[in-house]
């Protein structure tokens, strides 16, 4: 299916980027296991070189399978075109390699996932890369850290692990004032409940081990740039760094990404419920879930998103230790990092994702010592909230 832009999001899912297989007729893009692929004579090997023929000569640089993954995820976020690479950090690894030069400056959102940030601060700032992290909810902390030689604004929304929100649009905005590149890491949202390019963001890339994948088996990551331009850009330093998606990840992707739309929606529901329930709680201190009125963005959530998601983060009164308890007697989450799969997923961002993160710079963010993550799935609401309950039960005041 070429053109899905009009179509449904649970149409769209299923269908775009994917055709039967041409030689049996099989209705799933068959996985095309082959490093290399034959050139029926040696001037069509010349012209695909070239750029003039645009078939396949190896996997690094482009694979049947991985296509058709790359062509759907780009028509679900409306982009030129998807580069599918072999986790979400490579993902990000090849972005930076791909638009930033010596000595330029990003500035980025401060509750970024851990090890984004720390690419930048451990390995981008050997090379005079300069950096500032931000709360980026906050329009006026990007434009204070504006410089000349300011070449990236690099937003997550919803942030992890805070949840915080960040208005794409204005960033948009600022970012064409100043000749910015906008990257928004759209991996909390997914397609379903928000396209970053449309609200005009640059690019957008996706952790596909999370949602998209939705089923906690393979890593992945996407790359969706909205212009052929930058695609182009961003398709060559993939090709020669060479973090590229293997085809039986992308056959898998595929499965996944089939039911994106009825997962997304039902461990959704399920979230608002328990947001609402654990907010009442007289054990937890604090809420953060961008359905709840309470949340300091709520109005700008429900402006740029289709949905509030699946993830939430609470403190309890007894801090840590409580937290900690937690998450030691829950049954039903798993005790794991990563999320968006079809189970739920619990963890301790300060002692884990953002362990890296120094600890002064992790306060500074909000990811208190306090902080728990909860990745609602596709369980019974009536089952996890009896948990949470014995859960809490067990936990100290």
């Amino acid at each position: 299916m070429k053109d899905s832009k009009n179509l449904d999001i649970h149409t769209k899912v299923i269908h775009a980027g994917q055709h039967p297989d041409p030689t049996y007729g099989g209705i799933c893009v068959p996985i095309y296991q082959s490093s290399t692929f034959v050139f029926k004579d040696a001037a069509q090997g010349a012209a695909r070189f070239a750029g003039k023929d645009d078939g396949y000569i190896y996997t690094r640089i482009k694979n049947p399978t991985t296509k058709a993954f790359e062509d759907n995820v780009a028509q679900l976020e409306n982009g030129y075109g998807g580069l599918a690479t072999s986790t979400g950090m490579s993902a990000l690894s090849t972005l930076l390699m791909a638009l930033l030069d010596q000595d330029s400056h990003l500035i980025g959102t401060d509750a970024v996932y851990g090890p984004s940030r720390m690419l930048v601060e451990m390995f981008f700032s050997k090379f005079g890369v300069g950096y500032d992290y931000v709360d980026t909810s906050d329009i006026q902390n990007i434009k204070n850290c504006l410089r000349p030689n300011t070449k990236i604004l690099f937003i997550e929304t919803p942030a992890n692990p805070t949840m915080a929100i960040t208005d794409i649009q204005a960033c948009a905005e600022l970012s064409r004032e100043n000749g910015l590149i906008l990257i928004v890491d759209n991996t909390f949202a997914s397609p379903v409940l928000q396209n970053p390019l449309d609200l005009g963001a640059d690019i957008v890339y996706h952790s596909v081990t999370k949602f998209i994948n939705g089923h906690s088996d393979i890593c992945g990551g996407i790359i969706i740039p909205k212009t052929k331009e930058l695609y182009e850009k961003v398709f060559k330093s993939l090709v020669y760094m060479g973090g590229t998606m293997d085809p039986h990840q992308s056959w898998l992707a595929l499965r996944g990404v089939k039911s994106l739309a009825l997962r997304v929606e039902k461990s959704q529901e399920t979230a608002q419920k328990l947001a609402r329930y654990i907010q009442g709680h007289p054990k937890v201190s604090w809420v953060n879930y961008p359905g709840l009125e309470s949340h300091p963005q709520y109005g700008l959530a429900k402006k740029q998103m289709k949905g509030f998601g699946s993830l939430l983060c609470f403190g309890l009164k007894g801090g840590f230790k409580a937290g900690e308890k937690l998450i030691n007697s829950v049954q039903i989450p798993a005790l794991a990092v990563s999320l968006g799969g079809i189970e739920s997923l619990i963890q301790h961002p300060a002692s884990m994702t953002h362990a890296g993160v120094p600890p002064e710079k992790r306060d500074a963010a909000g990811i208190t010592e306090d902080l728990v993550r909860l990745s609602v799935g596709c369980e019974a609401y009536e089952d996890l909230k009896q948990d949470l309950e014995q859960a809490f039960g067990q936990t100290i005041s």
